[in-house]
This record gives C-alpha cells, structure tokens and sequence, in this order.
C-alpha cells in the first residue's frame, strides 16, 4: 500500500469508514500526514509518527494540556498504536512562516503566540524534580559525543562551558512546553486567529527553552516581533535569559546533529 492509502485506511479504520482524502501534507522531519473529508466531523488529520516515543508524547499533550488552548489548537479524535497514529481536527489556516502579512497583522499574529505559549505553560502545575538544568547538561554530552568530530574540539568546549553554567542556575522549575515553537506550527486562519499545532515534541521542560528558536531564528532579523510576544507572554527576567543564551547552544548542537548524522 502507498503511504496515503495506509493513511487514509486509518482514517477509515478509526473514524470513518467513508472517509476521502483531500490533501497530503509531506510534514517536517519525516513525519506525513494527510488531510481527509468526514461525514460527523469535518476535515481530520491524519498523522502516523516516525518513532513510538513521539507518538507517545503527542497522545499525552492532547490528553492533558491542549485542551487548554480550546479552540485554538487541534482536537484528539482517534489513537493507535499499531501503527503509531493520531487522528485529530484540521484547523483552518495556513502556517504563519507561509502567510505574507502586513506589519501590523503579523505583529497582531505574534501577541496571540504570546497568549498561546502563555497558557500551554499554565496547563500543567509547575516541577521542580528531577534536576532539569542538570538534565539538559547530560543530553547536550550525549549529543556531544553523538557529534564525534562534526564539532571542533573547541566548540564542544563552548558548549560544555554553558551546559555548566545552567547547571549553576538550578534549582528551576519546569512547565508544560511545546518544545517546536515556530512559525511553521502558528496556524494563521482566515479570520485573523492564531492557532497552534504539533505536539509531537512536547513535554515538561524550563520555559524559556520555548523561546530559543524564536530567539536565535526569527528575531535577530525581526525583532520587532518579540516585543508583541513577549507583551502577552510577559517579559523575561534575567534567569530566562540565561536559560534563553545557554540553551541557545544545545539547540545548535542538536540541530547539527540532526542535519548530518540522518
């Protein structure tokens, strides 16, 4: 069977035996989905996961945390683990990193982001345990030694060097996060509305790591942008932004990683 066809038996399977497709999504990173036509429930998702680890975590953030968004993200419909699969709501729109807007709209765009990571973070209550910044130090090593000699003796020296010093910043707390919080998964509806999509990596972490691609990614070339944000959001106090320049590093690492060692 082709690739949309196990979809949109899937579809079949957990939802709606009449269900047809509408469009095929290739998805980021490996992961597919297709967008199929239901009789009692409108467009659906359809989106089989590239490891069981993924999938896991997605089903656990739209069973306990999303449904704090209401409408402003996806629904859970249907779940599978054979294959690792969800079925959810299509949100109208298309990705924010897509939409040509005017400067005021996308100003408007990035307030309601705000408002979005603002109430993600409030879903869940707030932990201290285990030792998250100790945590992160260990994952960056892991990637450091996955690296091998893609990275210069001196940049793994870098990057030790600030996995310390967030160490130091312990004890902090973690909250509920999205953990790819990026244009590409701010839905921008016809309506003006702002709706956030792909949980797939979500799970507890420190807040701030929310922030880091925003950080490093979009707002050196539009900073302007953050201002709106972080009006919503609320603004950083000086912790976060260590965090934010600390973790700016183990973001390179791992996306260096991922980009040569697939």
């Amino acid at each position: 069977m082709t690739d949309l066809s196990v979809h949109l038996a899937l579809c079949q399977r957990l939802l709606d035996t009449d269900a047809k497709p509408v469009s095929w999504h290739p998805g980021h990173a490996g992961t597919r989905a297709l967008r199929a036509a239901t009789t009692a429930q409108g467009e659906v998702i359809v989106k089989i996961h590239r490891r069981p680890a993924r999938h896991i975590q997605e089903v656990h953030a739209y069973r306990t945390w999303v449904p704090a968004l209401g409408d402003r993200a996806p629904r859970l419909l249907a779940t599978t683990e054979d294959p690792p699969a969800i079925v959810i709501t299509a949100v109208p729109g298309v990705p924010l990193s897509q939409r040509q807007l005017d400067l005021e709209a996308e100003q408007d765009a990035y307030r309601q982001a705000g408002q979005l990571l603002k109430t993600l973070h409030a879903a869940g209550p707030p932990r201290l345990e285990p030792d998250w910044t100790a945590w992160l130090a260990e994952r960056a090593e892991h990637w450091i030694r996955l690296a091998g000699d893609q990275i210069t003796p001196s940049y793994r020296a870098e990057v030790s060097a600030h996995m310390r010093a967030l160490r130091d910043l312990a004890p902090l707390a973690a909250v509920p996060c999205h953990l790819d919080f990026m244009p590409r998964n701010m839905v921008y509806g016809d309506d003006g509305i702002v709706r956030l999509i792909d949980f797939e990596h979500s799970r507890y972490d420190l807040p701030a790591r929310d922030l880091v691609r925003l950080a490093t990614r979009i707002w050196p070339r539009r900073p302007f942008l953050s201002r709106g944000l972080l009006d919503e959001y609320g603004q950083l106090d000086r912790v976060a932004h260590e965090v934010l320049e600390h973790c700016a590093y183990l973001d390179s690492l791992t996306t260096l990683c991922a980009t040569t060692l697939k």
